[in-house]
């Protein structure tokens, strides 16, 4: 069921690195596991996965040209990514042919639909690539402005390859010039703890790893930049497993300036349209729970 708020899969044009038409994206959904809840902060290297198992890279991105052909290269450095997927949300530069010519598959919206569309957008054509007798590929999600810094989320993959995790998220270090005030972040923190009980440390971090079970479970995905509070809220409230793990990634933070603060400004709105969301559902469980209680088991009649 759609709810208000949640992203709608999005039409694409999708071509290979060599300009042929890949086709349209077929969307899929596998329920849910029932297992205990998890979520941590933890401290693992970068190292190459144990066992072949297969990884696309999907890439989000808009107008950003001057980037991502450096992104996409050393994205596809990372151990195990067999696919770099750039999903140009609508780019009025030259994004698309760029991220090609670098070896991308590129997926292209006619105009922009925001990220959580083109996660969901990438996904379906990763879904899509996949090979009937072989496991779904992990779905590991860098920001395009990455650059050479985009090998460093290697160390996302190993814990989702073990099984230690379904989800993984970058724990990024300090970004030079970033302007920020932290009221994004906190309330986005403050609204996980709260639905949760698990307080994560960067809960904007849109660098992530998990699997094809994880994501289809978290869909629809919340609107716009909600995405990532809203995954983690979804996920862990469905007993999946979830860990921080440091990345020495560096990308453009926001600045202090204009359009700084209007970037920061559409991040609030789309966490507490998230976050409300997702309240008013955990509310709607409780006022079930209360009107239909569990009746007590009846033994055999004598």
């Amino acid at each position: 069921m759609t709810r208000s708020g949640d992203s709608t899969r999005a039409q694409a044009e999708v071509t290979d690195p060599q300009g042929e038409p890949a086709g349209d994206p077929a969307p899929s959904s596998n329920p849910a596991p029932s297992r205990p809840a998890r979520a941590e902060s933890v401290r693992l290297g970068a190292g190459r996965p144990p066992r072949r198992q297969r990884v696309a890279v999907i890439i989000p991105a808009k107008d950003e040209s001057r980037r991502i052909a450096t992104t996409v290269r050393s994205a596809r450095a990372i151990p195990g990514v067999d696919l770099v997927l750039v999903v140009d949300d609508g780019s009025e530069d030259a994004t698309q042919h760029v991220a090609r010519e670098a070896g991308a598959v590129v997926v292209r919206h006619s105009h922009n639909r925001g990220k959580a569309a083109a996660m969901e957008t990438g996904a379906a054509v990763v879904a899509m690539r996949d090979a009937p007798d072989r496991p779904p590929r992990f779905l590991l999600f860098l920001d395009g402005d990455l650059a050479e810094s985009a090998v460093h989320a290697a160390p996302l993959v190993p814990p989702v390859l073990s099984g230690e995790a379904d989800l993984t998220i970058a724990l990024l270090p300090p970004q030079p010039g970033a302007g920020g005030h932290g009221i994004v972040t906190g309330a986005a923190r403050h609204g996980i703890a709260a639905l949760t009980g698990w307080t994560p440390t960067q809960p904007l971090s849109g660098m992530r790893c998990l699997t094809r079970e994880a994501f289809e479970a978290a869909t629809p995905l919340a609107h716009g930049w909600g995405v990532e509070t809203g995954m983690t809220i979804d996920l862990l409230r469905q007993g999946f497993r979830v860990l921080e793990v440091p990345c020495d990634l560096r990308h453009r933070p926001s600045g202090a300036d204009w359009k700084g603060q209007l970037h920061r400004a559409a991040q609030y709105r789309d966490v507490q349209l998230a976050l409300s969301s997702r309240r008013a559902r955990a509310a709607a469980g409780v006022v079930r729970g209360v009107l239909s209680p569990r009746r007590p088991a009846r033994g055999p009649q004598l």
